[in-house]
C-alpha cells in the first residue's frame, strides 16, 4: 500500500434479495447445551417470538466456505482464507482480519438475518401448519444392535425465509468495474454452490437442501432479485 493509502470510493450499493425455500429439514443449531425434558439439539430462534431464522453469519459463512473450496483457496491450518493480495477475491468480497497490509478495501458483502416470510409466520402463530419438527436420530451399537435415540429439532420442508444481501461497489480506479464482475463471479456463484450443497448442519445425512427464489408479479421463480430485477443463479464451473 502506498503512503497515500488506498484510493477508493463507494459508488453504489446493490441489493440482492428473495426467499430461501427449505427443501429438506433445515437445522442451524442454537449452540445451547442439551437440557433434561427438552429437545437435545434445539435450532436457533428469535429471542421474543421464538420463530426460527437463518443467521446472516450462517449464510455468509457457508458461501465463503464453499467458494474457498471451489476456488482452491484452502489454508493448511484449515482457517478461513485471507491474504494481502490485491487480486484476492475472497478477502475483497468477504473481508479479512484487521490489517494495514490489506489492499482490497473494506468487505463488500453485508448479509442480513433471514426471517420467516409472512405466510409462514402466520401459519406458525395460528398453528395451522407446522414450521418446526422434532426428528429422532438413532445411533446403533454395532455389537448389540441397541438403538440410542436423540431428539433433533429442525425446520420442515416448504418453509420460506426472506433474505437480503447488500453488496458495496467501490471504485478503485476502474469505476467499480471489478466489483461489479465479482457480484456474479463470487456472490451469485456462492449462492448457487449452496443450492448444490446444503445450509446448516448434517448435510451428509440429507439435511439442509434449499433453493433461492425471486418473487415476480406474485409468483416465486428460481433465482434472486438484484435491485428488483430477477436474475438466475449461474451454474458453477471449475
Amino acid at each position: 500500500m502506498s503512503e497515500q493509502g488506498l484510493r477508493l470510493k463507494l459508488v453504489r450499493v446493490r441489493r440482492i434479495s428473495g426467499q430461501i425455500e427449505v427443501l429438506t429439514g433445515l437445522r442451524i443449531g442454537s449452540g445451547l447445551p442439551p437440557s433434561i425434558g427438552v429437545v437435545d439439539y434445539p435450532i436457533v430462534r428469535e429471542g421474543q417470538s421464538e420463530e426460527p431464522y437463518i443467521p446472516g453469519s450462517s449464510l455468509k459463512g457457508k458461501m465463503r466456505h464453499l467458494l474457498e473450496w471451489h476456488l482452491g483457496m484452502i489454508r493448511e491450518d484449515g482457517s478461513a482464507w485471507h491474504s494481502s493480495s490485491a487480486d484476492d477475491v475472497i478477502t475483497r468480497v468477504f473481508g479479512g482480519p484487521a490489517s494495514s497490509q490489506h489492499t482490497t478495501g473494506p468487505t463488500r458483502l453485508i448479509v442480513r438475518d433471514a426471517r420467516l416470510v409472512e405466510e409462514c409466520r402466520a401459519a406458525m402463530a395460528s398453528g395451522s401448519q407446522p414450521v418446526v419438527e422434532i426428528k429422532f436420530e438413532n445411533s446403533v451399537n454395532r455389537l448389540t444392535a441397541e438403538a440410542a435415540g436423540r431428539p433433533v429439532e429442525r425446520v420442515v420442508p416448504g418453509v420460506r425465509f426472506g433474505f437480503e444481501i447488500l453488496y458495496r461497489v467501490f471504485d478503485m480506479g476502474d469505476g467499480g468495474e471489478r466489483d461489479e464482475a465479482l457480484l456474479k463471479d463470487v456472490v451469485l456463484t456462492g449462492l448457487a454452490l449452496i443450492e448444490q450443497d446444503c445450509l446448516g448442519s448434517s448435510g451428509s445425512r440429507g439435511y439442509g437442501s434449499v433453493r433461492f427464489l425471486a418473487a415476480v408479479d406474485g409468483q416465486a421463480r428460481p433465482g434472486v432479485l438484484i435491485d428488483g430485477e430477477r436474475v438466475e443463479l449461474p451454474k458453477p464451473t471449475a
